[in-house]
């Protein structure tokens, strides 16, 4: 059996318990412009948000790692130094993170928080070589 051919990923939609919520945090924290409506664009791939389908079940529902379907969603950065960057960033908009952390078998270094909804992101950057 032979593979599927696939390039890079094209795009991605999250559901959201607050539109309006989610896309201000969006642009204002991560995405370089909004297209029109709830798509966002970020380095040539489409990022959109749609509202949950049934608003009731949404106000008691919130995103959980541990059931099925995402776990997170992780943007690469180019360097380590723009994950320390961005904590300083993300604490001047008050957003709570966690620290900036070495995985060395993987190569990389990793930055987490979460969006209005609790959606776990992360920002990503390879370990820099040893000077």
């Amino acid at each position: 059996m032979s593979h599927l051919s696939v390039g890079p990923v094209h795009h991605m939609r999250i559901a959201v318990t607050d539109v309006g919520r989610s896309q201000a945090f969006y642009t204002e924290v991560l995405v370089d412009s909004l297209q029109g409506g709830v798509i966002l664009m970020h380095q040539g791939m489409f990022f959109g948000l749609r509202p949950v389908d049934d608003e009731r079940a949404a106000a008691a529902d919130h995103f959980d790692p541990f059931r099925v379907g995402l776990d997170h969603l992780s943007f690469a950065v180019p360097a380590r130094a723009d994950l320390d960057a961005a904590a300083h960033t993300l604490d001047q908009l008050g957003i709570e993170h966690g620290p900036v952390r070495d995985l060395p078998p993987l190569g990389m270094s990793f930055l987490a928080f979460f969006d209005p909804d609790g959606i776990a992101l992360e920002l990503t950057a390879p370990i820099a070589d040893p000077v």
